[in-house]
């Protein structure tokens, strides 16, 4: 079983998350990030140290999201040192339907601030 992180990282894209993952499997996308679940082992340190709320264990419920965060890892640059989140991040915490309005299907960039 991975952790998986759901839309609720999309336009926050806090990554305190990374920088405490022992195994470096977050992958940074335009504007959320992604476990790579295959990578991932369990070990949980991850999920509360995500302001948004947004990384959870794998479960049946989440399936959709261990496909986005399977896909996507696959696709963009691995991170593993915190950056800035994004100046707006705060006035999008909490926001529903974030997947159809704003999900960027491009990479992130790599150690420049967004």
């Amino acid at each position: 079983m991975a952790y998986v992180v759901t839309e609720a990282c999309i336009k926050c894209k806090y990554t305190d998350c990374v920088e405490v993952c022992p195994v470096d499997c977050f992958y940074e996308g335009d504007n959320m990030l992604v476990i790579n679940p295959d990578e991932c082992i369990d070990c949980g340190v991850c999920e509360p140290e995500c302001p948004a709320e947004a990384i959870k264990p794998e479960s049946a419920d989440l399936s959709k999201w261990l496909e986005v965060n399977r896909e996507y890892s696959a696709k963009w640059p691995n991170i593993n040192v915190k950056k800035p989140a994004p100046a707006d991040a705060d006035e999008f915490k909490g926001v529903e339907g974030k997947f159809e309005k704003f999900f960027s299907p491009e990479a992130g960039k790599y150690g420049q601030n967004q």
